[in-house]
Protein backbone atom coordinates (compact mmCIF):
# COMPACT_ATOMS: atom_id res chain seq x y z
CA UNK A 1 0.00 0.00 0.00
CA UNK A 2 3.06 2.58 0.40
CA UNK A 3 6.75 2.37 1.13
CA UNK A 4 6.76 4.75 4.17
CA UNK A 5 5.10 3.63 7.62
CA UNK A 6 5.15 5.39 10.64
CA UNK A 7 4.76 3.23 13.66
CA UNK A 8 2.57 4.35 16.59
CA UNK A 9 4.02 2.67 19.81
CA UNK A 10 1.05 2.21 22.33
CA UNK A 11 1.91 2.45 25.98
CA UNK A 12 -1.52 2.58 26.78
CA UNK A 13 -2.72 5.94 26.26
CA UNK A 14 -6.67 7.00 25.88
CA UNK A 15 -5.65 8.69 22.40
CA UNK A 16 -3.29 6.76 20.76
CA UNK A 17 -6.09 5.61 18.02
CA UNK A 18 -6.39 9.91 17.31
CA UNK A 19 -2.28 9.70 17.01
CA UNK A 20 -3.07 7.19 14.46
CA UNK A 21 -6.21 9.27 12.56
CA UNK A 22 -3.71 12.69 12.40
CA UNK A 23 -0.93 10.70 10.88
CA UNK A 24 -3.59 9.47 7.94
CA UNK A 25 -4.92 12.61 7.77
CA UNK A 26 -1.86 13.64 6.26
CA UNK A 27 -1.87 10.79 3.64
CA UNK A 28 0.60 8.98 5.52
CA UNK A 29 0.53 5.42 6.25
CA UNK A 30 0.93 4.48 9.75
CA UNK A 31 -0.29 1.56 12.24
CA UNK A 32 -0.37 1.07 16.07
CA UNK A 33 1.81 -1.53 17.87
CA UNK A 34 2.25 -2.53 20.98
CA UNK A 35 5.03 -0.77 23.22
CA UNK A 36 6.83 -4.29 23.35
CA UNK A 37 7.45 -4.65 19.86
CA UNK A 38 11.23 -6.18 19.04
CA UNK A 39 13.74 -3.88 17.79
CA UNK A 40 14.25 -7.18 15.70
CA UNK A 41 10.27 -6.07 14.10
CA UNK A 42 10.84 -2.58 13.67
CA UNK A 43 13.79 -3.15 11.81
CA UNK A 44 12.19 -5.85 9.16
CA UNK A 45 9.34 -3.08 8.97
CA UNK A 46 11.79 -0.37 8.64
CA UNK A 47 10.04 2.66 9.55
CA UNK A 48 10.27 6.00 7.94
CA UNK A 49 9.83 7.07 12.04
CA UNK A 50 8.10 6.31 15.35
CA UNK A 51 5.80 7.98 17.29
CA UNK A 52 4.99 6.69 20.87
CA UNK A 53 1.56 7.36 22.77
CA UNK A 54 0.73 8.55 25.38
CA UNK A 55 0.24 6.58 28.60
CA UNK A 56 -0.59 6.14 32.48
CA UNK A 57 3.02 5.40 34.02
CA UNK A 58 4.84 7.34 35.76
CA UNK A 59 8.36 6.10 34.06
CA UNK A 60 10.60 5.91 37.13
CA UNK A 61 8.37 4.09 39.63
CA UNK A 62 7.66 0.30 39.81
CA UNK A 63 5.78 -1.36 36.99
CA UNK A 64 6.31 1.18 34.51
CA UNK A 65 5.81 0.16 31.15
CA UNK A 66 8.88 1.45 28.71
CA UNK A 67 10.61 0.76 25.27
CA UNK A 68 13.71 -1.20 24.16
CA UNK A 69 16.34 1.12 24.84
CA UNK A 70 18.10 -0.07 21.30
CA UNK A 71 15.18 2.05 19.46
CA UNK A 72 16.81 4.95 20.19
CA UNK A 73 19.67 3.81 18.08
CA UNK A 74 18.17 3.04 14.85
CA UNK A 75 18.61 6.29 13.30
CA UNK A 76 14.93 6.37 13.18
CA UNK A 77 13.00 9.92 13.73
CA UNK A 78 11.20 9.49 17.08
CA UNK A 79 8.30 11.97 18.39
CA UNK A 80 7.50 11.18 22.36
CA UNK A 81 3.67 12.30 23.34
CA UNK A 82 3.13 12.89 26.36
CA UNK A 83 4.58 10.16 28.96
CA UNK A 84 6.37 9.43 25.46
CA UNK A 85 8.11 12.43 25.88
CA UNK A 86 8.79 10.95 29.72
CA UNK A 87 10.33 7.68 28.51
CA UNK A 88 12.68 8.91 25.57
CA UNK A 89 13.40 11.30 28.27
CA UNK A 90 14.48 8.59 31.13
CA UNK A 91 15.52 6.06 29.09
CA UNK A 92 18.49 8.71 27.70
CA UNK A 93 19.39 10.18 30.83
CA UNK A 94 17.55 12.96 31.60
CA UNK A 95 15.19 13.30 34.80
CA UNK A 96 11.33 13.18 35.22
CA UNK A 97 9.53 13.84 39.11
CA UNK A 98 6.10 13.71 40.07
CA UNK A 99 4.64 17.50 39.90
CA UNK A 100 2.40 18.64 43.22
CA UNK A 101 -0.56 19.15 40.76
CA UNK A 102 -1.52 17.32 37.88
CA UNK A 103 -1.79 19.67 34.53
CA UNK A 104 -4.67 19.36 32.87
CA UNK A 105 -7.26 21.08 30.54
CA UNK A 106 -6.21 23.90 28.11
CA UNK A 107 -2.99 25.46 28.79
CA UNK A 108 -1.26 28.83 27.32
CA UNK A 109 2.35 28.00 25.46
CA UNK A 110 4.97 29.88 24.18
CA UNK A 111 6.81 27.69 21.36
CA UNK A 112 10.75 28.09 19.84
CA UNK A 113 9.21 28.53 16.17
CA UNK A 114 13.02 27.55 14.76
CA UNK A 115 12.07 24.02 15.88
CA UNK A 116 11.44 22.20 12.08
CA UNK A 117 7.97 20.59 14.91
CA UNK A 118 6.94 24.32 15.23
CA UNK A 119 7.88 25.71 11.39
CA UNK A 120 4.95 27.63 10.92
CA UNK A 121 2.97 27.67 14.32
CA UNK A 122 2.37 30.84 16.17
CA UNK A 123 4.60 31.49 18.57
CA UNK A 124 2.16 31.72 21.40
CA UNK A 125 -0.88 29.35 21.38
CA UNK A 126 -2.83 26.75 23.13
CA UNK A 127 -2.14 23.11 24.30
CA UNK A 128 -3.85 20.25 25.79
CA UNK A 129 -2.25 18.90 29.26
CA UNK A 130 -2.89 16.24 30.61
CA UNK A 131 0.15 14.59 33.06
CA UNK A 132 0.99 14.28 36.60
CA UNK A 133 4.71 14.41 36.01
CA UNK A 134 7.21 16.01 33.73
CA UNK A 135 10.63 16.45 32.72
CA UNK A 136 13.02 18.06 35.47
CA UNK A 137 16.35 17.33 33.59
CA UNK A 138 17.26 16.85 29.68
CA UNK A 139 19.36 14.15 28.65
CA UNK A 140 22.41 15.01 26.97
CA UNK A 141 22.09 16.69 23.57
CA UNK A 142 18.35 17.92 24.30
CA UNK A 143 17.47 21.33 24.20
CA UNK A 144 13.84 22.59 25.48
CA UNK A 145 11.84 24.35 22.62
CA UNK A 146 8.03 25.28 24.29
CA UNK A 147 7.15 26.33 27.72
CA UNK A 148 4.15 27.28 29.95
CA UNK A 149 3.67 29.23 33.06
CA UNK A 150 4.34 25.42 35.00
CA UNK A 151 6.01 23.74 32.50
CA UNK A 152 10.00 24.45 31.40
CA UNK A 153 10.39 21.42 29.22
CA UNK A 154 6.57 21.56 27.23
CA UNK A 155 8.83 20.11 24.26
CA UNK A 156 12.25 19.27 23.95
CA UNK A 157 14.50 18.37 20.79
CA UNK A 158 17.78 16.71 19.76
CA UNK A 159 17.94 17.79 16.11
CA UNK A 160 21.28 15.68 15.44
CA UNK A 161 18.97 12.21 15.95
CA UNK A 162 15.82 13.59 15.27
CA UNK A 163 14.37 12.88 18.18
CA UNK A 164 11.52 15.10 19.51
CA UNK A 165 9.22 14.85 22.90
CA UNK A 166 6.15 17.05 24.10
CA UNK A 167 4.25 16.45 27.24
CA UNK A 168 1.27 18.16 25.43
CA UNK A 169 -1.18 16.30 23.24
CA UNK A 170 -1.04 18.16 19.79
CA UNK A 171 -3.19 14.96 18.32
CA UNK A 172 -6.64 16.74 20.31
CA UNK A 173 -8.40 19.32 18.65
CA UNK A 174 -8.00 21.37 22.14
CA UNK A 175 -4.26 21.73 20.81
CA UNK A 176 -4.87 24.97 18.22
CA UNK A 177 -2.20 23.44 15.99
CA UNK A 178 -1.69 20.17 17.08
CA UNK A 179 -2.13 18.61 13.56
CA UNK A 180 0.70 21.09 12.02
CA UNK A 181 2.76 19.89 14.52
CA UNK A 182 2.80 16.43 13.27
CA UNK A 183 2.79 17.43 10.37
CA UNK A 184 6.02 18.93 10.15
CA UNK A 185 6.82 16.30 12.17
CA UNK A 186 5.88 13.37 9.64
CA UNK A 187 7.29 15.94 6.38
CA UNK A 188 9.88 17.96 8.13
CA UNK A 189 11.86 15.79 10.08
CA UNK A 190 11.06 12.19 8.72
CA UNK A 191 10.56 13.50 5.06
CA UNK A 192 7.53 11.60 4.53
CA UNK A 193 6.02 11.80 0.92
CA UNK A 194 2.58 11.39 1.32
CA UNK A 195 2.15 8.69 -0.67
CA UNK A 196 -1.02 7.04 1.13
CA UNK A 197 -3.99 7.09 -1.07
CA UNK A 198 -7.15 5.16 -1.13
CA UNK A 199 -7.38 4.31 -5.15
CA UNK A 200 -3.86 2.71 -4.28
CA UNK A 201 -4.64 0.92 -0.87
CA UNK A 202 -8.63 -0.47 -3.34
CA UNK A 203 -6.52 -1.48 -6.46
CA UNK A 204 -3.47 -2.79 -4.19
CA UNK A 205 -6.20 -4.99 -1.71
CA UNK A 206 -7.80 -6.46 -5.03
CA UNK A 207 -4.47 -7.47 -5.98
CA UNK A 208 -3.31 -9.37 -2.71
CA UNK A 209 -6.62 -10.73 -2.48
CA UNK A 210 -6.55 -12.27 -6.15
CA UNK A 211 -3.26 -13.66 -5.35
CA UNK A 212 -3.92 -14.76 -1.62
CA UNK A 213 -7.47 -16.85 -2.16
CA UNK A 214 -5.94 -17.76 -6.02
CA UNK A 215 -9.15 -20.34 -6.55
CA UNK A 216 -10.09 -20.76 -3.20
CA UNK A 217 -13.98 -20.27 -2.35
CA UNK A 218 -15.20 -17.90 0.06
CA UNK A 219 -17.56 -16.53 2.53
CA UNK A 220 -18.83 -13.48 3.12
CA UNK A 221 -20.91 -12.28 6.32
CA UNK A 222 -23.12 -9.58 4.86
CA UNK A 223 -24.56 -7.29 7.27
CA UNK A 224 -25.46 -4.59 4.95
CA UNK A 225 -23.22 -1.90 7.22
CA UNK A 226 -20.80 0.54 4.81
CA UNK A 227 -17.87 -2.19 6.26
CA UNK A 228 -19.36 -5.69 5.28
CA UNK A 229 -20.19 -4.34 1.92
CA UNK A 230 -16.95 -2.58 1.37
CA UNK A 231 -15.30 -5.46 2.24
CA UNK A 232 -18.56 -8.00 -0.03
CA UNK A 233 -17.78 -5.94 -3.21
CA UNK A 234 -13.52 -5.63 -2.97
CA UNK A 235 -14.20 -9.47 -2.33
CA UNK A 236 -16.27 -9.84 -5.92
CA UNK A 237 -13.59 -7.45 -7.80
CA UNK A 238 -10.71 -9.84 -7.08
CA UNK A 239 -12.31 -13.40 -7.20
CA UNK A 240 -16.27 -12.97 -9.03
CA UNK A 241 -18.48 -16.24 -8.32
CA UNK A 242 -16.25 -17.98 -6.22
CA UNK A 243 -17.50 -15.41 -3.37
CA UNK A 244 -20.55 -16.42 -1.56
CA UNK A 245 -22.44 -13.64 0.76
CA UNK A 246 -24.11 -14.79 3.80
CA UNK A 247 -26.74 -12.71 5.05
CA UNK A 248 -27.61 -13.23 8.73
CA UNK A 249 -31.16 -12.16 10.18
CA UNK A 250 -30.08 -12.28 13.64
CA UNK A 251 -33.53 -10.47 14.63
CA UNK A 252 -31.51 -7.77 15.80
CA UNK A 253 -31.99 -5.24 12.95
CA UNK A 254 -33.43 -2.24 12.79
CA UNK A 255 -36.90 -1.79 11.40
CA UNK A 256 -37.14 -3.77 7.96
CA UNK A 257 -33.77 -3.95 7.56
CA UNK A 258 -33.03 -6.97 7.05
CA UNK A 259 -35.53 -6.89 3.31
CA UNK A 260 -33.68 -3.74 2.47
CA UNK A 261 -30.21 -5.72 2.94
CA UNK A 262 -32.18 -8.09 0.32
CA UNK A 263 -33.20 -5.83 -1.67
CA UNK A 264 -29.87 -4.25 -2.50
CA UNK A 265 -27.70 -7.76 -2.51
CA UNK A 266 -30.02 -10.35 -3.27
CA UNK A 267 -31.10 -11.84 -6.54
CA UNK A 268 -32.87 -8.63 -7.65
CA UNK A 269 -30.56 -6.06 -6.46
CA UNK A 270 -27.72 -4.19 -8.19
CA UNK A 271 -24.59 -6.91 -7.64
CA UNK A 272 -23.80 -9.73 -9.36
CA UNK A 273 -22.91 -12.23 -5.85
CA UNK A 274 -23.89 -15.24 -4.43
CA UNK A 275 -26.48 -14.30 -1.44
CA UNK A 276 -28.13 -16.48 1.02
CA UNK A 277 -29.87 -14.93 3.82
CA UNK A 278 -30.15 -16.82 7.01
CA UNK A 279 -33.34 -16.81 9.30
CA UNK A 280 -31.39 -16.96 12.63
CA UNK A 281 -34.03 -15.06 14.84
CA UNK A 282 -35.23 -17.43 17.15
CA UNK A 283 -31.90 -19.23 17.65
CA UNK A 284 -29.79 -15.68 18.27
CA UNK A 285 -32.90 -15.39 21.12
CA UNK A 286 -32.64 -18.06 22.63
CA UNK A 287 -28.53 -18.17 23.38
CA UNK A 288 -29.18 -14.69 24.57
CA UNK A 289 -31.43 -15.83 27.21
CA UNK A 290 -31.11 -14.46 30.75
CA UNK A 291 -28.11 -12.67 29.43
CA UNK A 292 -27.82 -8.94 30.78
CA UNK A 293 -23.79 -8.22 30.77
CA UNK A 294 -22.32 -6.63 27.64
CA UNK A 295 -19.34 -8.23 27.35
CA UNK A 296 -20.88 -11.66 27.48
CA UNK A 297 -23.96 -10.52 24.86
CA UNK A 298 -20.78 -9.61 22.40
CA UNK A 299 -19.05 -12.61 22.64
CA UNK A 300 -22.23 -15.12 22.56
CA UNK A 301 -23.34 -12.70 19.41
CA UNK A 302 -19.95 -13.39 18.00
CA UNK A 303 -19.84 -17.13 18.39
CA UNK A 304 -23.20 -18.02 17.11
CA UNK A 305 -22.30 -15.81 14.17
CA UNK A 306 -19.25 -17.98 13.37
CA UNK A 307 -21.61 -21.35 13.77
CA UNK A 308 -23.92 -20.05 11.21
CA UNK A 309 -21.27 -19.14 8.93
CA UNK A 310 -19.65 -22.58 9.51
CA UNK A 311 -23.07 -24.46 9.04
CA UNK A 312 -24.12 -22.30 5.79
CA UNK A 313 -20.26 -23.14 4.36
CA UNK A 314 -20.84 -27.01 5.06
CA UNK A 315 -24.21 -26.53 3.41
CA UNK A 316 -22.52 -24.50 0.48
CA UNK A 317 -19.72 -27.05 0.16
CA UNK A 318 -16.21 -26.84 0.78
CA UNK A 319 -15.23 -23.54 1.90
CA UNK A 320 -11.69 -21.87 2.18
CA UNK A 321 -11.86 -18.74 3.70
CA UNK A 322 -13.83 -16.18 5.89
CA UNK A 323 -14.41 -12.25 5.05
CA UNK A 324 -15.16 -10.01 7.87
CA UNK A 325 -15.92 -6.38 7.94
CA UNK A 326 -13.46 -5.15 10.72
CA UNK A 327 -11.99 -1.76 10.87
CA UNK A 328 -8.93 -0.39 13.02
CA UNK A 329 -10.95 0.61 15.72
CA UNK A 330 -12.57 -2.55 16.15
CA UNK A 331 -9.32 -4.00 16.30
CA UNK A 332 -7.58 -0.73 18.72
CA UNK A 333 -10.91 -0.69 21.11
CA UNK A 334 -10.61 -4.78 21.81
CA UNK A 335 -7.08 -4.06 23.17
CA UNK A 336 -3.98 -3.68 21.85
CA UNK A 337 -0.67 -3.23 23.92
CA UNK A 338 -1.24 -2.40 27.88
CA UNK A 339 -4.38 -0.22 26.27
CA UNK A 340 -7.76 -1.40 27.99
CA UNK A 341 -10.31 -3.02 26.19
CA UNK A 342 -12.75 -0.86 25.97
CA UNK A 343 -15.34 -2.93 24.48
CA UNK A 344 -14.89 -6.83 22.49
CA UNK A 345 -16.40 -6.58 19.04
CA UNK A 346 -18.23 -9.03 17.95
CA UNK A 347 -15.91 -10.21 15.44
CA UNK A 348 -12.44 -9.51 16.75
CA UNK A 349 -12.52 -9.54 20.91
CA UNK A 350 -15.63 -11.86 20.50
CA UNK A 351 -14.34 -14.59 18.49
CA UNK A 352 -13.83 -18.21 19.29
CA UNK A 353 -10.80 -19.68 19.38
CA UNK A 354 -11.57 -22.31 16.82
CA UNK A 355 -13.24 -21.74 13.75
CA UNK A 356 -13.82 -24.22 10.69
CA UNK A 357 -12.13 -22.07 8.03
CA UNK A 358 -8.61 -21.80 6.20
CA UNK A 359 -8.29 -18.48 7.26
CA UNK A 360 -10.16 -15.34 8.42
CA UNK A 361 -9.60 -12.56 5.68
CA UNK A 362 -10.24 -8.71 6.95
CA UNK A 363 -9.33 -6.57 4.28
CA UNK A 364 -10.52 -3.61 6.45
CA UNK A 365 -8.75 -4.28 9.08
CA UNK A 366 -6.30 -2.04 9.29
CA UNK A 367 -8.92 1.24 7.89
CA UNK A 368 -10.72 3.90 9.87
CA UNK A 369 -14.30 4.26 9.49
CA UNK A 370 -14.39 7.63 6.89
CA UNK A 371 -11.14 5.80 4.77
CA UNK A 372 -13.40 3.19 4.79
CA UNK A 373 -16.33 5.30 3.22
CA UNK A 374 -13.45 6.85 0.65
CA UNK A 375 -12.53 3.34 -0.29
CA UNK A 376 -16.39 2.68 -0.75
CA UNK A 377 -16.55 5.64 -3.53
CA UNK A 378 -13.43 4.13 -5.25
CA UNK A 379 -15.34 0.79 -5.72
CA UNK A 380 -18.16 3.13 -7.03
CA UNK A 381 -20.94 2.07 -4.16
CA UNK A 382 -23.81 4.45 -4.21
CA UNK A 383 -24.21 7.37 -1.85
CA UNK A 384 -27.15 5.43 0.30
CA UNK A 385 -24.80 2.68 0.72
CA UNK A 386 -21.74 4.27 1.73
CA UNK A 387 -23.04 6.90 3.91
CA UNK A 388 -25.55 4.92 5.49
CA UNK A 389 -25.68 5.40 9.64
CA UNK A 390 -23.29 3.03 11.29
CA UNK A 391 -24.72 -0.04 13.00
CA UNK A 392 -22.81 -2.70 15.21
CA UNK A 393 -22.40 -6.28 14.44
CA UNK A 394 -24.11 -7.34 17.58
CA UNK A 395 -27.61 -5.12 16.79
CA UNK A 396 -29.66 -4.08 19.08
CA UNK A 397 -28.86 -6.36 21.68
CA UNK A 398 -26.38 -3.51 22.67
CA UNK A 399 -28.99 -0.94 22.49
CA UNK A 400 -30.98 -2.66 24.94
CA UNK A 401 -29.66 -2.97 28.48
CA UNK A 402 -29.85 -6.21 30.30
CA UNK A 403 -31.50 -9.33 28.67
CA UNK A 404 -32.83 -9.07 25.42
CA UNK A 405 -36.13 -10.07 24.37
CA UNK A 406 -38.13 -10.17 21.21
CA UNK A 407 -40.49 -8.12 23.08
CA UNK A 408 -37.88 -5.49 23.71
CA UNK A 409 -36.39 -5.82 20.41
CA UNK A 410 -39.84 -4.73 18.68
CA UNK A 411 -39.65 -1.70 21.25
CA UNK A 412 -36.72 -0.30 20.36
CA UNK A 413 -36.85 -0.95 16.72
CA UNK A 414 -40.08 0.83 16.64
CA UNK A 415 -38.84 3.74 18.36
CA UNK A 416 -35.32 4.11 16.66
CA UNK A 417 -37.71 3.88 13.67
CA UNK A 418 -39.45 7.04 14.58
CA UNK A 419 -36.02 8.78 15.54
CA UNK A 420 -34.68 8.37 12.10
CA UNK A 421 -37.71 9.10 10.36
CA UNK A 422 -37.94 12.36 11.76
CA UNK A 423 -34.23 13.36 11.42
CA UNK A 424 -34.27 13.17 7.77
CA UNK A 425 -37.48 15.05 7.72
CA UNK A 426 -35.66 17.97 9.68
CA UNK A 427 -32.73 17.63 7.16
CA UNK A 428 -30.45 16.76 9.56
CA UNK A 429 -29.54 13.15 8.76
CA UNK A 430 -26.65 14.33 6.64
CA UNK A 431 -25.09 16.32 9.61
CA UNK A 432 -25.59 14.07 12.84
CA UNK A 433 -22.93 11.31 11.88
CA UNK A 434 -25.08 8.87 14.04
CA UNK A 435 -27.82 8.55 15.94
CA UNK A 436 -30.58 6.06 17.16
CA UNK A 437 -33.03 4.96 20.11
CA UNK A 438 -31.36 2.86 23.01
CA UNK A 439 -33.94 0.87 25.42
CA UNK A 440 -32.94 1.70 29.02
CA UNK A 441 -33.95 -0.94 31.90
CA UNK A 442 -35.69 1.41 33.62
CA UNK A 443 -39.37 0.98 34.04
CA UNK A 444 -40.78 4.28 36.21
CA UNK A 445 -44.67 5.15 36.77
CA UNK A 446 -46.14 7.45 34.15
CA UNK A 447 -49.78 8.50 33.44
CA UNK A 448 -51.47 7.81 29.64
CA UNK A 449 -55.34 9.44 30.01
CA UNK A 450 -56.59 8.12 33.05
CA UNK A 451 -54.54 5.32 33.44
CA UNK A 452 -51.51 4.73 35.48
CA UNK A 453 -48.39 2.74 33.64
CA UNK A 454 -45.23 1.54 34.44
CA UNK A 455 -43.26 0.90 31.35
CA UNK A 456 -39.85 1.46 30.15
CA UNK A 457 -37.69 4.44 29.15
CA UNK A 458 -36.30 5.01 25.63
CA UNK A 459 -32.81 7.24 25.26
CA UNK A 460 -32.20 8.72 22.27
CA UNK A 461 -28.76 9.01 21.00
CA UNK A 462 -27.45 11.24 18.91
CA UNK A 463 -23.41 12.17 17.62
CA UNK A 464 -21.46 14.80 15.87
CA UNK A 465 -17.83 13.26 14.89
CA UNK A 466 -15.00 13.21 12.58
CA UNK A 467 -13.09 9.73 12.93
CA UNK A 468 -15.38 8.23 15.82
CA UNK A 469 -12.79 8.19 17.82
CA UNK A 470 -14.24 11.00 19.79
CA UNK A 471 -17.45 12.58 20.05
CA UNK A 472 -19.94 15.49 20.72
CA UNK A 473 -23.52 14.94 21.35
CA UNK A 474 -25.58 16.74 18.62
CA UNK A 475 -27.37 20.00 19.45
CA UNK A 476 -30.89 18.49 18.05
CA UNK A 477 -33.72 21.55 17.98
CA UNK A 478 -35.96 20.96 21.15
CA UNK A 479 -38.70 21.05 19.30
CA UNK A 480 -37.86 18.29 16.99
CA UNK A 481 -37.03 16.36 20.14
CA UNK A 482 -40.24 17.26 21.20
CA UNK A 483 -42.09 15.80 18.21
CA UNK A 484 -39.92 12.70 18.40
CA UNK A 485 -40.89 11.95 22.09
CA UNK A 486 -44.62 12.61 21.09
CA UNK A 487 -44.75 10.29 18.29
CA UNK A 488 -42.67 7.42 20.43
CA UNK A 489 -44.92 8.09 23.89
CA UNK A 490 -48.29 7.78 21.05
CA UNK A 491 -46.82 4.86 18.84
CA UNK A 492 -45.18 2.50 20.64
CA UNK A 493 -46.72 0.88 23.19
CA UNK A 494 -44.83 0.04 26.25
CA UNK A 495 -42.84 3.64 26.56
CA UNK A 496 -43.62 6.13 28.89
CA UNK A 497 -40.24 7.96 29.07
CA UNK A 498 -37.84 9.75 26.31
CA UNK A 499 -34.57 11.40 27.47
CA UNK A 500 -31.75 12.11 25.38
CA UNK A 501 -27.85 11.58 25.91
CA UNK A 502 -25.73 14.58 25.99
CA UNK A 503 -23.00 12.44 26.85
CA UNK A 504 -19.71 13.03 24.77
CA UNK A 505 -16.95 10.32 23.86
CA UNK A 506 -14.98 10.20 26.07
CA UNK A 507 -16.21 9.48 28.92
CA UNK A 508 -18.98 7.31 27.11
CA UNK A 509 -18.82 5.41 24.02
CA UNK A 510 -21.17 6.02 21.26
CA UNK A 511 -23.26 2.83 21.72
CA UNK A 512 -24.62 1.50 24.93
CA UNK A 513 -23.26 -1.73 25.64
Amino acid sequence: MSKQMILVMDFGGQYNQLIARRVRECNVYCEVVPYNISVEKIKEIAPTGIIFTGGPDIVNEEGAILCDKEIFELGIPIFGICYGAQVTTYLLGGDVERIPTREYGKTEITFDTDSLLFKGVEKESICWMSHSSQITKLPEGFKGIAETKNCPFAAIECEEKKMYGVQFHPEVLHTTEGTKMISNFLFNVCKCNGDWKMASFVDTTIEELKNKIGDGKVLCALSGGVDSSVAAVLLSKAVGKQLTCVFVDHGLLRKNEADEVEAVFGPQGDYDLNFIRIDARQRFYNKLKGVEEPETKRKIIGEEFIRVFEEAANEIGEVDYLVQGTIYPDVIESGLGKSDVIKSHHNVGGLPDCVNFKEIVEPLRLLFKDEVRRAGKELGLPDSLVYRQPFPGPGLAIRIIGEVTEDKVKLVQDADYIFRDEIAKAGLDKEINQYFAALTNMRSVGCMGDSRTYDYAIALRAVTTTDFMTAEAARIPHEILEKVMNRIINEVKGINRVMYDYTSKPPATIEFE
